[in-house]
Parts: structure tokens; sequence; C-alpha cells
């Protein structure tokens, strides 16, 4: 590019998109599969004054082929895990998950909050699966990747689908959400926590009600999640608060969130810090810059200094509370606090033996009863 002399110009690098209202993301970042790249460029026109309205949410709809994901990692409390959604409309800035949307082919940023892909038939597939011959029950993490309460469930009901299959099978579960719409399932939930087979956590990443509503733009505000725990705890759920992802020089009221929280009823309390693999690390750096400019270098080295110097480090049993001085002085204020508000840090413990295999699997179309099912139920 020439000037009117003929000189070289140096094209201006493309600015930090701003935020967007209601989104973490503010474009669709090309993701690590993705051959063709396009990058916004100045070239000189004014910007419209008027801002373009965020995109709308889109559910696509996909066949589940299986139900239940299994994993042997050191540092994951559970074997296995279930989703009833890929995506989340929550749109939290830090979410790790995003690189997940790279192997559909969609963006870790804006298609991440906005196009959702609901599972059809889970509840089907999940019964099938329960009715498997030699299956051993243990908790399954219900939305371990996205949300199962996000604002999509309200219509969809898959969460809703999941749970009827183990309330009829009394199969241990375990579930960690910022949505309040959990509190609609607890004609199914409290019976199960009576029987020992369930327990709910509920995610405060701060109390700041301007910070929440720029990192988790369509999440439930902190109030409404602490009012949750309080609905909870007084239908006899077993409930705890999360407080992941601690964030250097951001979310700061670590101890705060722990009292509130133990005061609304919860009784375990666990932390991560922030880890941001793949695409995570470009789209919270634009975020940072779009909410936090003077804190956005600060932050990244902090959290290079958790993670041995990179902006996340994948080893089993420091990726989720780092490493080093800084990593040393969450895990004492973590400890300390919960032993100030009586916070259990060990899991709920969870039954495994009122289990029972589901008398008949719904098949595909074919409503075939697993063999052995009939002989299994004469033992309960």
């Amino acid at each position: 590019m020439r000037d009117a002399q003929g000189a070289t110009m140096t094209p201006p690098p493309a600015s930090t998109p701003g935020p967007l209202r209601g989104r973490g993301s503010a474009e669709r970042l090309a993701h690590r599969f993705q051959h063709e790249v396009r990058q916004p460029f100045d070239d000189g026109w004014p910007i419209e004054s008027d801002a373009p309205l965020p995109p709308r949410t889109q559910v696509r709809w996909e066949e589940a082929r299986s139900a239940l994901s299994w994993n042997d990692s050191p540092d994951i409390g559970f074997d296995r895990s279930l989703n009833p959604y890929r995506g989340c409309e929550h749109g939290c800035a830090y979410c790790y998950a995003r690189p997940t949307h790279a192997y559909l082919d969609l963006s870790p940023g804006l298609d991440f909050e906005t196009v959702i892909i609901a599972r059809r038939g889970l509840d089907a597939r999940l019964r099938e699966e329960l009715a498997k011959p030699g299956y051993l029950p243990a908790p399954v993490a219900i939305g371990s990747v996205t949300d199962a309460y996000q604002p999509v469930e309200r219509e969809l009901r898959l969460t809703r689908a999941v749970l009827t299959v183990l309330h009829e099978t009394a199969h241990p579960w375990v579930l960690v959400t910022k949505g309040s719409g959990v509190e609609r399932d607890l004609d199914l939930i409290a019976p199960m926590a009576r029987d020992g087979l369930c327990a709910v956590y509920v995610t405060i990443t701060t109390l700041d009600a301007d910070l929440a509503r720029r990192l988790e733009p369509r999440a439930a505000a902190p109030w409404r999640r602490l009012r949750t725990i309080r609905t909870l705890a007084d239908a006899g759920v077993p409930v705890g608060v999360s407080v992941a992802p601690q964030i250097p020089f951001l979310n700061d009221d670590l101890e705060q969130v722990l009292a509130a929280a133990a005061e609304a009823g919860a009784t375990r309390a666990f932390y991560t810090v922030l880890r941001l693999p793949w695409e995570v690390r470009t789209l919270f750096a634009q975020w940072l810059r779009a909410h936090y400019p003077e804190r956005a270098q600060r932050v990244l080295a902090r959290v290079r200094d958790l993670h041995g110097g990179r902006e996340y480090d994948a080893a089993f049993g420091e990726r989720m509370t780092g490493r080093g001085v800084w990593a040393d002085l969450w895990r004492q204020r973590f400890a300390q606090a919960c032993r100030r508000h009586g916070l259990h840090r060990e899991s709920v413990p969870l039954a495994t033996g009122r289990f029972r295999p589901p008398a008949q699997a719904s098949g595909r179309g074919r409503g075939a009863a697993p063999p052995n099912a009939a002989q299994l139920t004469l033992f309960d």
C-alpha cells in the first residue's frame, strides 16, 4: 500500500473489537482447524455511529449417539459425565470449554455462545447405557463442559429429561451450574437428595455485579445465585459453592463470596485458577483489552506466573490450581476461609447401592429391552 507520493505505507493494525452487549465475545475468532481466516481492516472510512445489534442465539439439533463420556484424569473427581448441550449461552469470557466448538467447525468466540447444539434423544441413550449388563453405578457429573441450566434449557428441557431417567433408576449424580433454572426441577432433585443420591454446586465467581455482568453476561446475577443456594438448602439438597475460576486482579473477593455462600446454606466449596487453553488465551486477552485495558498486561503476567511462564499448563495436578508463590497464596486463603465458615473441601459422598437398571431401554425407534433387564429387576 502506497501514499500519494508513492511511499510504502504499513496498514494500521486492526483494533481490538469493542464489547457486544450481552455477549462475552465480540467476534467470531478463527479456530485452530480453520484454513481461511478473515480479519477486520481499517480502510479509513468512518465507523457508523449505530452499533450493530448483538447476534441472536440459534439452536441446532444433533442426534445423541451416546450419553455418558468417560475420563481417567487423576485431578477430576468423577469418571463419567453427561452434557445435554454443546456451547453455552452464558457467554463466560474465561470458559475453558470454548475450544470444543472448533471440533464442530464453529468459532470458539461468538459461535460458542450463539450457536447452541442440543442433543436430541439423550435421555433414550442414557437409558440404553444404564441398562447394559455389568454396568456399575458411580456419580455422573452433569454439565461438566457446558452449563446444563443455560437459558435454552427453559424451553428444551433436556436436562430435566436426563434427571427423570436418573430419578427412575436411583442413579447418583452431581451438577455444577450458574443457572437459577435448577430450582424448577426440585420435584426430582429433593427426593433424590433425601436418599443421598445427588449434590448441586452453584458457581459464584464474584459478588461484584458489574464485573459479573461483563464476565458472565447471560448467567444469573450473583445475588440470584445466592438465592438459589438458599432455595436448594431449604429443600434439603446438599449444596456447595464453586468460586472458579480465580482471576488475578479481577475477582479479588474470594473470602466474601465464601462467607455469603455459607450464610445462604452452602456446606462445601471448591475453586480453580484461570486457565487459558487454545483459543481462550486470545479471546480472554481481547476481553481484557475491551473491558479492563489498564489491567490487561498485569492480569496476563500473573496468569503466566501461575502456569510456569505460560498462559496454560495442561499438567495434571497443576492445571486447576497452578503452582508457585501465588498459587500457594490462593490455597492458603481458600483453606482459611473454608475453615472460618465451616465449608468442607471434599466432595459430597453419594449412595450407589440404590441403583436399579431401567426395565426397558428406549432404542432408536425400536423400543427394544436390553438383555436380562427383566431378570435384573427381580432382585430389587
